[in-house]
């Protein structure tokens, strides 16, 4: 128990000292898996948006496969984009592996099944409340889907943040693809991982402290944006009413 205890308070020490080492790995953290979600939000939302308002043969069977790539394992991603990256793979050349840029393209991957899901099922809910009267106005398909997804803007923006704490809380395909490399590619997950192992437990502790901080306040945004929504929603019904 006083490990534990000496652990902690020295891992507590790391933080409120603004710790350089801790930091550099937050900080990479937070980058790498920000980049991975604008990307994914682009190819995932588009990918949901268009099986949200496409009429093809095989469409049951696509969502199907998207729905299991849900819970697709990180470190199959990780071997498919070693592979890829890898000097024998097919982009070989570029020598993208053990960087940054392949630990957010795993990331990446991770991120646009979850993505497109949720987008899919907004947009499709939106289409039965008001597809019909968008099509009178003369919308096209994609553009119902866009100015669907911007009416909903609070559930798109709890969708990208949904994807973000997947992406900061993923250790298996950025271990493989980024190799861990200390002021290179270190993240939190793969530090707390290396650091464990190693018996370095305040910094463990303090990498771990951080990214219950991080993931809770995502938490807590998504919960801050769906009340200030639902505030926004009783508000504009209580003047209509008063109309």
């Amino acid at each position: 128990m006083n490990t534990f205890s000496d652990s902690l308070s020295l891992a507590w020490r790391l933080i409120s000292s603004l710790d350089p080492v801790l930091l550099d790995i937050v900080a990479l953290s937070l980058r790498v898996s920000a980049s991975a979600c604008l990307l994914g939000a682009l190819a995932g939302g588009l990918l949901g948006a268009w099986l949200a308002v496409a009429c093809f043969p095989g469409r049951g069977a696509v969502l199907g496969l998207l729905n299991t790539l849900l819970a697709l394992p990180s470190v199959v991603v990780g071997l498919a984009v070693y592979l890829l990256l890898s000097r024998s793979g097919p982009l070989g050349a570029f020598g993208l592996l053990f960087t940054p840029t392949a630990m957010v393209i795993a990331q990446s991957i991770l991120v646009v099944p979850l993505i497109a899901a949720l987008t899919h099922r907004l947009v499709s809910e939106g289409l039965q409340e008001g597809g019909d009267q968008l099509a009178s106005l003369g919308a096209g398909p994609m553009t119902s889907a866009a100015l669907l997804l911007l009416n909903q803007r609070v559930a798109a923006l709890t969708i990208l943040l949904t994807a973000f704490g997947r992406a900061v809380a993923e250790v298996g395909a950025v271990m493989i693809v980024g190799g861990n490399i200390a002021g290179s590619t270190r993240v939190m997950t793969t530090a707390i991982a290396l650091e464990t192992s190693k018996g370095d437990l305040p910094l463990a502790l303090a990498l771990g402290l951080v990214l219950l901080g991080v993931v809770g306040s995502l938490h807590l945004l998504i919960a801050l944006v769906r009340w200030r929504a639902a505030e926004a929603g009783a508000g504009r019904g209580t003047q209509e009413a008063w109309a």
